[in-house]
């Protein structure tokens, strides 16, 4: 199955998926490979199994990861080529 993590709590170590079926799965850490490059919208391939919490949560949770976010223009971090910095007083 796949789909794409709707949200991660990564200090307590567990996120919720939105799957390609529209439903919500939950996986923690100990099922996943590489817990710490995972990021909300990352797409991810896993399997789910029965849980007493839920109808399911998620096993062997792989994922592709998204390329490198870009600044976005007027955000300030980016300055203008064209212009040199002012000089320090």
């Amino acid at each position: 199955m796949s789909g794409t993590i709707k949200k991660l709590v990564a200090e307590r170590g567990f996120g919720f998926i939105t799957a390609e079926d529209g439903n919500d799965y939950f996986f923690h850490r100990s099922g996943t490979i590489d817990f710490d490059r995972l990021d909300t919208g990352a797409k991810v391939s896993f399997v789910t199994e029965p849980s007493p919490k839920g109808p399911a949560t998620c096993a062997g949770l792989s994922f592709t990861p998204l390329p490198p976010r870009r600044p976005s223009a007027g955000n300030g971090s980016a300055r203008s080529a064209s212009r040199p910095p002012e000089p320090s007083k």
